[in-house]
């Protein structure tokens, strides 16, 4: 495990570099190099690095490790394979409550990572509190996740028409874009995305427990609603904070969390910082093809991960196919 762990934290830092070093520009190894460790201040090479490449790197790995780990603590939680913040329409809640809180007259910088955890937690504790009331099969909360996210969706077109003035491209915002991010905007959710990974992991014991059932959690001593709530509230930050500065990236917490669960196991101790890490790399993958392959224009790294995510959903939804009660 030790060896594997490893690795993808070698792959990692080889996708942040990469992240750096290429693009519609590409740039020299050494040139790169030599700004990172704080040379070159007054070239173009460290200009771009140091305000383009690295808050972007930043900003892709952060998303990675936030959505993936959202999307590991709502399977859990709701006990469906098919559940991710895209998938139950976290990220629409989340998004949603950002264009409001920006046609109100909110900070984007301070207001908007707020408003989108606000939305985000909403939105969770809607679909629970719908599977729960409806007793219902995995594949029925995934279409009220749908439903809701179709709902959500309109309200932020809406939203965007009757004020023109909003300060977000919405097409990028819809499909999801780390074009243009700065450190600026990374303080807040870097700090919560951070805050609310570490916290997940200190809680991958009584994660473990709560798979096994609410009866059996019960019986160890677990209280389990105060522990799905703790978690559903992580769970919110994570995806949240993602939305408040990426827009709404698709299925990065529907994929990782499957590929980890077939490499590392179903043990969250394992599961969970390995899909932090594993979404990371994804990310910064997906951004990095979308900068080189029809450079010098650019396609969003959401387009790309839903090219890759559509088809997977479908997998698992036909491969899946039938209901498991979720219990609440």
């Amino acid at each position: 495990m030790r060896k594997k762990i490893s690795f993808l934290v070698l792959l990692l830092i080889l996708c942040l570099f990469s992240g750096i070093l290429l693009g519609s520009v590409p740039l020299s190894p050494v040139r790169v190099l030599r700004c990172l460790i704080g040379l070159d201040r007054d070239s173009t090479t460290y200009i771009l690095v140091s305000t383009v490449r690295m808050p972007r790197a930043a900003g892709a790995c952060l998303a990675g490790m936030g959505l993936a780990a959202s999307g590991v603590i709502l399977q859990s939680v709701m006990n469906n394979s098919l559940a991710s913040p895209n998938t139950i329409g976290v990220n629409s809640g989340a998004g949603f409550a950002v264009m409001l809180t920006l046609m109100l007259g909110g900070s984007y910088t301070s207001a908007v990572p707020a408003a989108a955890f606000a939305g985000a937690l909403t939105t969770t504790l809607v679909i629970f509190g719908l599977a729960y009331m409806a007793d219902s099969s995995r594949t029925t909360i995934i279409l009220a996740g749908i439903t809701v996210s179709s709902f959500l969706s309109a309200g932020i077109n809406t939203i965007k028409l009757l004020d023109t003035d909003i300060a977000v491209n919405l097409t990028t915002f819809m499909i999801g874009s780390l074009s243009g991010i700065t450190f600026d905007a990374l303080k807040f959710p870097a700090a919560a995305i951070i805050a609310a990974l570490l916290l997940s992991c200190l809680l991958t014991k009584p994660l473990n427990i709560l798979g096994l059932g609410d009866d059996v959690a019960r019986s160890l001593g677990l209280n389990v609603l105060l522990v799905r709530m703790i978690l559903l509230v992580l769970s919110s930050v994570l995806s949240g904070c993602v939305v408040s500065y990426a827009g709404l990236l698709s299925f990065v917490g529907l994929i990782v969390p499957h590929i980890c669960r077939r490499l590392f196991g179903s043990d969250a101790r394992y599961l969970l910082p390995c899909s932090a890490l594993l979404g990371a790399s994804f990310v910064l993958v997906c951004d990095i093809l979308g900068r080189v392959l029809f450079a010098p224009f650019e396609l969003p790294a959401g387009v790309l991960m839903s090219f890759i995510g559509g088809p997977f959903f479908l997998y698992l939804l036909f491969k899946k196919k039938g209901g498991r009660r979720v219990n609440a």
